[in-house]
């Protein structure tokens, strides 16, 4: 098999890969209310639950890190993908409360290392193709999301259990994720790419990663924000009827995957830190837009404007990550950096929803603007602005991936 037959092979199995984790996170999260009456949590007791699984998707992440020192991100992933499955599939078959206490947890260790080992092999990837090409797995994420809240939709349409509910895309889902990944392609030695033992991530490297992590503990301070309350802040404050309250969610979700979609060549063409400050501004604008909005459709307007912003975001902090450290190293600042995925989906929910109770929900708003806006000042972190491409390791158009030669 030639080079570039197997890295074009090993992107369309990592992006299947996303793909697969869109629906299944999607599928738990839009059926929450359903697994709440299923096992009898109590209001109280349901943070509880929930806080659980990115707490230990974080220590998954952190153990990820050091996994990866050991054996293969790809070897990660490939047992991990299955695992998030079976334990999606452990949540809807249980009766008891400690049934989905086990499932939960399951999923919640397992997927802190799915998502750690799946960025750090998108990031290599990237790294020898010489081009953008993150924004598209994350871009695969989302239309996974979109047809996972379809499906769960549908069962909660036609009152489906979760277990019935699960199964046909666990079914499904699993024997491909598993086929598709006999053909990752690990991180590998590239032209002008540094060898693993010439840079670290000591003490001095860490705080070249601190700004990243800053930056994506507030890009999902944004994201929980309007996954958590877009519906209750249209219906609740802006007078929107309860079927319209479920759209701007969905709206959110297929803008995303729109910038998504389009957003490599966007940075191919302008450079990551004019694509990244370009979406901080439109997402501030979006959170804006939200919080003065005399109606539901000026805030429909907002959370559209929040899709296309906050969408290019995380894809290319974990690029950035890899264009700071090279080779081994990479998968080691990708571990930590995931680690704050976590902690912004925890801060998130209950920041606007503190503030709400106890202020006001239009007011609210405007902290993750602010918090998003802090994206601005730390720019620079994800390349040099005279970079066509943004990313330092990245290689003119012409070295291409399938038009002739081996040069990745």
């Amino acid at each position: 098999m030639t080079e570039d037959v197997r890295l074009r092979r090993g992107r369309g199995s990592l992006g299947f890969s996303f793909f697969v984790q869109g629906v299944t996170f999607a599928l738990l999260v839009t059926r929450i209310p359903a697994i709440q009456d299923q096992y009898g949590i109590s209001d109280g007791l349901l943070p509880a639950f929930l806080a659980a699984v990115p707490i230990l998707a974080g220590v998954a992440s952190v153990a990820t890190e050091h996994l990866v020192k050991r054996v293969a991100p790809s070897v990660v992933l490939r047992w991990a993908q299955p695992l998030v499955l079976l334990a999606l599939l452990g949540v809807g078959a249980g009766d008891q409360m400690w049934h989905v206490a086990v499932a939960l947890g399951a999923f919640g260790f397992s997927v802190g290392a799915l998502d750690a080992s799946m960025n750090m092999l998108g990031v290599s990837l990237q790294r020898a193709y010489g081009r953008s090409i993150m924004l598209g797995f994350h871009a695969s994420y989302s239309l996974g999301g979109i047809v996972g809240a379809s499906a769960a939709w549908a069962g909660a349409h036609w009152h489906l259990g979760l277990f019935s509910s699960y199964l046909p895309a666990v079914v499904v889902l699993l024997p491909l994720a598993v086929l598709g990944s006999r053909y990752y392609v690990d991180r590998r030695e590239t032209a002008g790419g540094l060898p693993d033992t010439e840079k670290g991530l000591g003490a001095g490297g860490f705080k070249l990663l601190l700004p990243l992590c800053l930056v994506m503990a507030c890009a999902y301070i944004g994201d929980s924000t309007v996954s958590n309350w877009s519906a209750k802040y249209l219906q609740d404050v802006l007078g929107g009827s309860e079927q319209l309250a479920t759209v701007p969610y969905n709206v959110y979700m297929v803008t995303t995957l729109i910038g998504r979609s389009v957003g490599d060549l966007g940075v191919r063409r302008f450079g990551a830190v004019a694509v990244v400050r370009g979406g901080t501004l439109v997402a501030a604008l979006g959170f804006g837009v939200v919080a003065v909005a005399p109606g539901a459709w000026t805030g429909m307007l907002g959370f559209t404007l929040l899709g296309i912003g906050l969408c290019v975001i995380v894809p290319q902090t974990f690029a950035a990550a890899g264009r700071l450290f090279p080779g081994a190293s990479a998968d080691t600042a990708i571990a930590r950096l995931n680690i704050f995925n976590y902690v912004g989906f925890l801060v998130g929910a209950p920041l606007v929803g503190g503030l709400g109770d106890a202020w006001s929900y239009r007011g609210a708003m405007l902290v993750p603007m602010v918090l998003v806006s802090v994206t601005l000042f730390h720019a620079r972190s994800f390349g040099s602005d005279g970079a066509r491409y943004g990313v330092g390791h990245e290689r003119p158009r012409v070295v291409d991936v399938g038009r002739g030669g081996n040069e990745v």
